[in-house]
């Protein structure tokens, strides 16, 4: 398992061959999250609060990993 700290939160994934779940997501105080997830290789958490946004991806495949981005308006 893997957790990924964010501005907006932190996740914890958990890592599968070519695949990744989400095992939480707890938003920071005055955030909300929410997620999704197309494929099973790709997962994409989403904190949102006032006038920031912090978006978690988390990929599988071609290797394990997860990158953050953070953006304020």
């Amino acid at each position: 398992m893997h957790t990924i700290q964010s501005n907006g939160g932190q996740a914890s994934v958990r890592f599968g061959s070519d695949t990744v779940c989400l095992v939480s997501a707890v938003p920071t105080r005055g955030f909300t999250v929410r997620t999704s997830q197309d494929e099973p290789s790709e997962l994409t958490v989403t904190f949102s609060g006032d006038r920031q946004e912090s978006v978690i991806t988390a990929t599988a495949v071609p290797q394990s990993g997860a990158t953050v981005r953070e953006s304020s308006w």
